[in-house]
């Protein structure tokens, strides 16, 4: 692909509206009027190449990408983007035990001390969107 500015703005316009239908509208609004001079190069190019160039190939949906996402997150150890994509798993359809199976497996690659971080990170934003309960299982479920 050229590097023209109405390719990439394309790629913009079609990376915003994948970014607000996976991470929600109120975010990622936040999220670019929050954008100094310094920090909108960084929404741009997000927005313009992960969004709208990486999130909206065929081949793979979106259920999918989540997953993948949450593994590679995990991957890295980075909690706070690990709950920003369980909520976006979640708009995209990804089960509670789906996440829990990706996680799982990714710990077993990647580390405890980064699966901990992950389900940790999972958990809160669960319990939060009210996708799982609080409550600790009782000693016969153990």
């Amino acid at each position: 692909m050229s590097d023209t500015s109405e390719e990439i703005s394309e790629l913009f316009r079609r990376g915003l509206e994948i970014r607000r239908d996976v991470l929600g509208k109120e975010y990622v609004n936040a999220s670019l009027e929050a954008a100094d001079d310094f920090m909108q190069a960084f929404q741009e190019v997000t927005t313009a190449w992960c969004w709208g160039y990486a999130w909206s190939r065929d081949g793979v949906d979106r259920r999918t990408r989540s997953l993948i996402n949450l593994a590679m997150l995990t991957a890295l150890n980075r909690s706070a983007e690990i709950k920003l994509h369980v909520r976006g798993a979640l708009n995209n359809g990804v089960t509670v035990d789906e996440i829990r199976e990706t996680l799982l497996h990714a710990t077993i690659y990647c580390g405890i001390p980064a699966g901990l971080d992950a389900f940790k990170a999972a958990h809160e934003v669960l319990v939060g969107e009210g996708a799982l309960s609080a409550e600790p299982l009782e000693e016969s479920e153990t």
